[in-house]
């Protein structure tokens, strides 16, 4: 399965279907500052897995965007205004 197509699994999987202890705590991410901005999103995907589908403490979180924008843009928007607020 290439990338694009398990995004896109990941990404359409039905609510009910999520298995809680299947998904990557949020609160275990670790954001490296250090690293360029790339970087810093490649190594979130790795930590989160899917990054559309992940649990904060015991509830099952299931993202979904409206917007045209891609999530990679997405997310490195997010972890540059993040930065920004330290």
């Amino acid at each position: 399965m290439t990338r694009e197509e398990q995004v896109k699994k990941e990404k359409e999987v039905a609510i009910p279907d999520l298995k809680k202890d299947s998904l990557v705590d949020i609160r275990s991410v670790q954001i490296d500052r250090s690293l360029p901005e790339k970087e810093r999103v490649l190594d979130y995907l790795a930590q989160i897995r899917n990054p559309y589908c992940f649990r904060c403490k015991d509830t099952g979180v299931k993202l979904s965007f409206s917007s045209a924008v891609p999530l990679h843009r997405l997310l490195a928007n997010y972890l540059i205004r993040h930065k920004r607020m330290d």
